[in-house]
């Protein structure tokens, strides 16, 4: 009797292991099969690195048709590539991945154009573009490049002190030029003092912070230029009237700006916000954390823009303008008139209290079908500049103004991120209070707690 009841609960044993086992195998394989065809990832870095940017994401999604990214290499490095192509094709069922070994396959490495090793093609319809590298700058760029397919043009006006794009100074625009080229546009100076005309090849003109004067006929071919259709990015810094390097009143254009709906005050907007000064900004630099709806702002929440020396602008639609509002400084921020000295008196009742309009859009109503003019205000141009144009959302700005006036929307977005410097800086002291925890302090106390736990079971 005994035998027997043993006998049954071996038996019970031996089936309740085996169906734990079938069930272990069977929810691997489930799990198998659900990572096979969804691949899923999580990405706990700060500033979401090893994710897809708004701008990638906008681009591949909105693909009307299908698309292949043929990447050549060798057959072992293809794994090399494989993650951040996989993050593309995940993106959308319109992207095709395919990989060529240009070792076997020779001829269609050849028939593509590629000579080196790790090269993306990326091809949409009868178009195609090579990947400037293997990142998703170069990737995205490539899409980019294919789907516009013509050449764009921003034109920066050159000739009366304004930042220049092949400056790589401090007060330059080289940086700017350099972005801009990210987004397939090529970047060239001209100089309105020499003809009074705005080149028909310019997408969108730029007038970065001019410190001298414009003549009467630089400004009518701006004015007319807008009027046609034209868009134009004009960035006037206030009057300032310290030291050698005098801002003039630029009274002509300031008055072309005044007859579309926005008045350029004269003035300097100081920013008393001491979130501000805790990212280490003086009171010159104007913080900006909240925007308005309008689409070079929209997508910019929770993003911080910068404005040194900024003035404040006023806006009101006209007859054939519609503005609208970007943003403001903060309400501790406040505007003084006194343009001619240092000294600045925040108590003076004469000071206008913020927040402050900065930047305006605007669109001009030509009277032509599918023609309309658009303009953008901002009441600084150092913003731009290679010292400031890395700080924070300012590079962002930049694009997404130069794509709304080109009437590239879809570009409007979030860039791929920027690698991040997070090294710990150590002193001496510090290094060797690190080195004693780890090396020593840390193995004693896991030796300590072993011979404890030995010496109560002896």
């Amino acid at each position: 009797m005994n035998t027997q009841l043993l006998k049954a609960r071996q038996t019970k044993y031996a089936a309740y292991a085996a169906v734990y086992i079938l069930v272990v195998i069977a929810a691997v394989a489930i799990a198998n099969v659900l990572a096979n065809r969804y691949n899923k990832s999580y990405d706990a870095t700060a500033n979401k690195r090893y994710s897809l940017s708004d701008q990638t994401a906008k681009v591949v999604k909105g693909l009307k048709q299908d698309a292949t990214i043929t990447y050549f290499d060798q057959d072992r490095r293809f794994p090399h590539a494989k993650d951040l192509l996989d993050q593309y094709a995940n993106l959308s069922t319109r992207i095709h991945v395919k990989y060529v070994d240009q070792d076997k396959n020779p001829q269609e490495a050849r028939e593509a154009g590629i000579k080196d090793y790790g090269t993306a093609i990326v091809r949409i319809g009868t178009q195609q573009e090579q990947a400037r590298s293997l990142t998703e700058e170069g990737l995205t760029g490539a899409f980019i490049r294919v789907l516009k397919n013509k050449t764009r043009t921003v034109c920066f006006v050159a000739g009366s002190g304004e930042h220049q794009i092949d400056n790589s100074d401090r007060d330059g625009y080289s940086n700017f030029k350099e972005l801009v080229g990210k987004d397939n546009y090529e970047a060239k100076s001209i100089d309105l003092l020499q003809k009074a005309e705005v080149p028909s090849d310019c997408t969108a003109l730029v007038v970065g912070g001019p410190t001298r004067d414009y003549q009467q006929p630089e400004v009518d071919a701006i004015k007319k230029y807008v009027e046609d259709g034209g868009r134009a990015l004009l960035m006037l810094d206030p009057p300032l009237k310290i030291g050698r390097s005098e801002i003039a009143d630029n009274d002509a254009l300031t008055n072309l700006l005044q007859s579309w709906g926005i008045t350029l005050d004269k003035n300097l907007i100081l920013d008393l916000n001491p979130i501000g000064q805790l990212a280490g900004l003086g009171p010159q630099v104007a913080l900006v954390t909240s925007y308005e709806t309008q689409p070079i702002v929209s997508g910019m929440k929770g993003t911080a823009t910068g404005f040194p020396l900024s003035r404040s602008i006023e806006i009101k639609n006209g007859d054939k303008t519609s503005l609208q509002k970007l943003f403001d400084s903060s309400s501790t921020s406040l505007a003084t008139s006194n343009l001619s000295s240092p000294e600045v008196d925040a108590n003076d009742p004469k000071n206008k209290k913020g927040p402050l309009t900065i930047a305006a859009a605007g669109t001009y109503n030509t009277g032509k079908q599918d023609s309309q003019g658009r303009f953008v205000v901002v009441g600084s141009s150092s913003w731009a500049a290679n010292s400031f144009i890395k700080f924070n959302g300012n590079s962002d700005l930049a694009l997404n103004t130069i794509d709304w006036l080109a009437s590239d929307e879809d570009l409007i977005s979030i860039r791929p991120k920027q690698e991040e410097d997070r090294r710990v800086t150590m002193t001496n002291a510090q290094l060797s209070l690190v080195r004693l925890t780890s090396q020593f302090l840390l193995p004693l106390v896991v030796v300590f707690a072993g011979f404890s736990v030995w010496w109560r079971r002896r």
